[in-house]
């Protein structure tokens, strides 16, 4: 593989929480670049298996699986199904997993991909590159549910406005490029005081969106838990807050550390056993190193826990 263009965050923590040891089976859900799997493989003689449902980060996976022949298997598909895939490979617990929450700075540098409100290029956002575009959902949703998507996904504070001037745009020509949406975007949003785009939140939350990125979170998540082994270690670096939440309420309550009425009363002993330990008592943050040699590491927090011998819980929150 070429050096990636794509610079892996956290990168030395994430390594750290998941100790891959020799013999080890390790997942990185997100391959992307390769930066974790890589990291992983060269610190133990241990197996990746990466998974992406992106073409192209499956292209620069099946290079890196014919470098490293069988201690890398690159596997095409959703790390939300991550147990699924893995079973067909013959594999039924793992002892780590990594995973790097949102697109990619190469997918946001690629133009063609439509990511990029910085970048004219088709208004597409499909990681999978199959299925409705961001294109399909600008011109075809209803107004009430575009600004819902707008500011649930994007948590911008003026999606109605937002909405209201992309549906009255539509009307005499439908958006086909991201350049177009953006600049409709930027007439109804004011500048924001710290320089942020604003068209910023608005593609956000088309994106999620698009590729249903919260749901497959907490898909992939779940079946973390019921993937690893007792004593495996799972790693989610997430960048915004909306991630983040999913992943800190993931394993606060699968580690027994959800709030109570009142922190002097004992969890409730019908409660199902704890499925996880934590790591660390806090999302773990960049350095100002890293920060400033990686911008995108602003943003990013590492949560980190180990899984017990408890049965993974179900969505109803007991044991399955």
């Amino acid at each position: 593989m070429t050096p990636s263009p794509h610079i892996p965050v956290l990168l030395s923590e994430v390594i750290e929480a998941l100790a891959p040891r020799d013999g080890g089976i390790y997942v990185d859900g997100t391959f992307g670049a390769g930066g974790y799997s890589m990291a992983m493989l060269d610190g133990a003689r241990c197996t990746v298996h990466g998974i992406d449902r992106d073409p192209h980060a499956v292209a620069r996976g099946r290079a890196l699986q014919t470098q490293r022949g069988g201690a890398f298997a690159m596997i095409e598909g959703r790390f939300g199904q991550m147990d699924e895939l893995l079973r067909i490979q013959g594999v039924n617990q793992v002892d780590g997993v990594a995973l790097d929450i949102g697109v990619s700075s190469m997918q946001i540098d690629e133009a063609e991909r439509g990511f990029s409100f910085a970048k004219d290029g088709p208004l597409d956002m499909r990681m999978e590159q199959s299925g409705p575009s961001a294109a399909d959902l600008v011109n075809h949703t209803e107004e009430a549910a575009l600004a819902d998507i707008i500011y649930r996904y994007g948590e911008e504070r003026l999606s109605r406005r937002v909405a209201k001037a992309i549906v009255t745009m539509r009307k005499d020509k439908k958006f086909e490029r991201t350049s177009e949406l953006a600049a409709v975007i930027r007439r109804v949003v004011p500048k924001h005081a710290d320089g942020i785009d604003p068209a910023t939140r608005t593609f956000q939350a088309l994106r999620i969106a698009v590729n249903d990125e919260l749901g497959e979170l907490e898909r992939g998540l779940a079946a973390a838990e019921r993937l690893l082994a007792p004593g495996g270690r799972l790693a989610v670096v997430t960048f915004h807050s909306l991630e983040d939440r999913v992943v800190k309420d993931f394993m606060r309550d699968r580690s027994g550390e959800a709030a109570r009425p009142s922190r002097h009363l004992p969890q409730a002993a019908s409660g199902p056993a704890a499925s996880f330990t934590l790591l660390h008592r806090r999302a773990v943050k960049a350095g100002q190193e890293e920060t400033q040699a990686n911008p995108r590491a602003r943003s990013a927090k590492l949560r980190a826990a180990i899984r017990t011998e408890a049965q993974a819980w179900t969505q109803s929150g007991r044991p399955s």
